[in-house]
């Protein structure tokens, strides 16, 4: 489903239940309008680019790098770019000639993409509350170099800040948690502990690095 418009305010979330009955927030699917800001420096956004989390359980056809931009709206979008753990990096898939090839879209894993125009995106999906990330201590060469995972916050996960975040997967365990600045392309890191810049709130559609001391496979707190 490839909307560009949606009535109603960036911020609006429409909940829809799947099942029929009433509130059961966690397993509930949802419309959420979110904003992928093109290029505005000094106003919104450096380069254009953007975190995004997708929920778990996606729309149909919504499989890998090429989809989602498709979905987006291809000629609004210049990358997609996922996070390598083992190596700190990230791999970049354009659709153009000559690009990387093109990686499948996975739970719990959040991505980066570069606007060539600013599109209100309607992600579609719901969240598996008995689903568990598995979020990776430092262990270099085998699946993580420093420990960082680029996680997908869920729409549905009552920890709604950084700190509240760390408490959840459990503290001792979180070195830190960082979000990605858009108006100057940079990352801003909160570690709960004495000399940490302040926390942050955690927005539904934003992806966040989470370093980690320990692994810990990790099911979010839903409402």
């Amino acid at each position: 489903m490839n909307k560009k418009t949606f009535l109603g305010a960036m911020a609006v979330v429409t909940a829809v239940a799947l099942t029929g009955s009433a509130l059961v927030a966690s397993n509930m699917g949802f419309k959420l309008n979110y904003s992928l800001t093109q290029p505005s420096p000094g106003v919104t956004s450096k380069s254009g680019t953007n975190t995004l989390a997708l929920p778990d359980n996606k729309q149909t056809g919504l499989v890998d790098a090429k989809n989602l931009m498709d979905d987006i709206g291809f000629t609004s979008v210049t990358n997609v770019q996922k996070f390598l753990a083992l190596s700190d990096t990230l791999t970049t898939y354009t659709g153009r000639k000559g690009t990387a090839a093109g990686f499948t879209i996975d739970a719990g894993q959040a991505y980066f993409v570069r606007m060539a125009t600013t599109v209100n995106y309607i992600v579609v999906g719901s969240d598996n509350p008995s689903l568990p990330y598995s979020l990776l201590q430092p262990s270099p060469g085998v699946s993580s170099k420093s420990g960082t995972n680029f996680y997908a916050y869920n729409y549905h996960q009552t920890a709604a800040d950084a700190i509240s975040l760390m408490n959840d997967i459990g503290f001792v365990n979180v070195t830190n948690v960082q979000k990605f600045i858009k108006l100057s392309d940079t990352l801003t890191a909160y570690t709960g502990r004495k000399g940490s810049p302040a926390g942050f709130a955690l927005t539904p559609g934003e992806g966040y690095y989470v370093r980690m001391a320990t692994t810990v496979n990790y099911t979010p707190s839903h409402y």
